[in-house]
């Protein structure tokens, strides 16, 4: 069994939930206080083990590239404050961050297929370029730690109140042996009578063989979907979801954004008081 060592995350979404901000900014970039979303999620990539990663840019996420990319001209600019410079070089400096570009938004399948001179034949992890994840264990951890113990495509999944099964792939679970989850089928963002509550929630470990699977998809005009061929892999039982620990916070929904900044604001040693004491007098003024 091959050790997972490599990650991507696809970042070509329009980021239509957050317009009209993101027609210049990409919305894995858009701060949580001082620090991009995607940063965070690197982060969490890092500390799971995992140091080679590709990230998939779309037209016009090429900030995204910039903010990873070393500015020896900027560092020589702050050469009198060591310790922003300090923060410059942390940016990237733990992993072998590469790119590559999806010229045309064609979904997530697409998107992975994209990846595959970079992960060749071995399993690798996907994270979503909008999803952070909050956890003592890094939510990519758990899902590595639970492929080496069974090597098969995992799916991260949480359970999420049935009025917002309509906004996720949702697994259909045939039986559950602690954490994970077996299933036999998935349906995307299902209108009505979902098959249960267990949502995808933008964190995966990919087999090489999701490839053949997404080659082998009708042929569509279209997106290209990933839970298709997720969704034939598992039909043929080679995936089950994983239920990981963790507060996930959707970055690409203002709401989630908005939580995520007041969130970490109070975990902030120099914010939390002020800000708290900010956060009441807003009530109490209400």
């Amino acid at each position: 069994m091959n050790k997972i060592g490599k990650a991507v995350i696809p970042c070509g979404g329009l980021g239509t939930r957050f317009m009209p901000v993101t027609k210049a900014v990409p919305k894995e970039i858009l701060p949580v206080i001082d620090t991009p979303v995607l940063a965070y999620i690197v982060d969490e990539i890092i500390a799971s083990g995992i140091h080679e990663i590709l990230i998939i840019l779309g037209r016009g996420k090429e900030a995204i590239r910039d903010y990873f990319t070393p500015s020896p001209r900027l560092e020589k600019a702050l050469a009198k404050k060591p310790e922003l410079v300090e923060q410059l070089r942390r940016i990237n400096g733990n992993a072998d961050i590469s790119f590559c570009m999806q010229t045309e938004p064609r979904g997530s399948g697409d998107a992975v297929m994209h990846a595959h001179a970079f992960t060749c034949k071995e399993p690798f992890v996907m994270s979503n370029g909008d999803d952070l994840i909050v956890s003592d264990v890094p939510a990519v951890k758990q899902l590595t730690d639970a492929y080496e113990k069974q090597p098969a495509l995992v799916l991260g999944v949480q359970t999420v109140a049935e009025s917002e099964t309509d906004k996720y792939g949702i697994i259909n679970p045939t039986h559950t042996d602690g954490k994970i989850v077996w299933c036999d089928s998935i349906i995307e963002k299902p209108k009505k009578n979902p098959p249960s509550l267990y949502a995808a929630l933008g964190r995966y470990v990919l087999t090489p063989e999701i490839y053949d699977y997404i080659e082998n998809l009708p042929p569509s005009s279209g997106e290209v979907s990933l839970t298709d061929a997720i969704g034939a892999m598992m039909k043929d039982g080679k995936v089950y979801a994983y239920e990981f620990e963790g507060r996930r916070y959707d970055m690409g929904d203002r709401f989630g954004a908005l939580t995520a900044t007041v969130d970490f604001a109070l975990k902030r040693s120099e914010l939390k008081e002020k800000f708290k004491d900010y956060l009441k007098s807003v009530i109490s003024d209400g």
